[in-house]
């Protein structure tokens, strides 16, 4: 049994992050400063994400569905987001393509980070979807605990890089599975599913 407790049923958003077992030290250093260009980018697309985001909202309470074209628009979001981070974090090395694919399946553009998606289009639970907002505080609460411990860690991590080249497997670990749960907690509230993501970093 997968950790969601639907057997053979992997949650509909996943993140997979392939850190090179060696990594130049000079990285932690600039990374997030090469970052910027696409962190502008990102700003700019968090605003459509919330207004589709919105739009979203009403429409899969009045038809009951979601339209391929809004989930898309979240999926690009959250992609684009994941990449740019896990970038900025110094988790990959390879500088992230300037792509907005509003494919559900990650296309394989970007070497060292799968983010994939299975949009719930059909047959929507209006009920968890009008009380979105309300469910998703446990996980926020549970994210802001996890958040500080994966801040630590990637302090660590930091200095790790900086004197070693190389990411000690625990402390990654801990920095992925935040970024993990945050990704599918953020799938969750953008409405592109109704299964309630689980209390996992894997």
């Amino acid at each position: 049994m997968d950790v969601t407790g639907h057997p053979g049923h992997p949650y509909p958003a996943s993140l997979q992050v392939d850190t090179p077992e060696r990594m130049a030290r000079w990285r932690p250093l600039v990374q997030w400063l090469l970052a910027i260009p696409h962190m502008l980018i990102l700003y700019a697309l968090g605003v459509l994400s919330w207004a589709v985001g919105i739009v979203s909202w009403f429409v899969v309470l009045i038809t009951g569905r979601l339209p391929a074209s809004l989930a898309g628009v979240q999926a690009m979001y959250l992609r684009y987001s994941d990449r740019t981070m896990t970038y900025a974090g110094f988790l990959v090395e390879e500088y992230p393509p300037f792509a907005f694919d509003t494919t559900g399946d990650d296309p394989g553009t970007y070497h060292g980070v799968l983010v994939d998606f299975e949009p719930e289009l059909e047959h929507r639970n209006r009920l968890t979807t009008f009380f979105r907002w309300l469910l998703v505080i446990p996980h926020l609460i549970a994210l802001f605990v996890v958040g500080f411990v994966a801040t630590l860690a990637h302090i660590v991590g930091f200095f790790a890089v900086l004197i070693t080249g190389r990411w000690p497997e625990g402390l990654r670990n801990i920095v992925v599975g935040f970024f993990r749960w945050t990704l599918r907690v953020n799938a969750y509230h953008m409405l592109l599913t109704d299964r309630y993501p689980p209390f996992s970093l894997r």
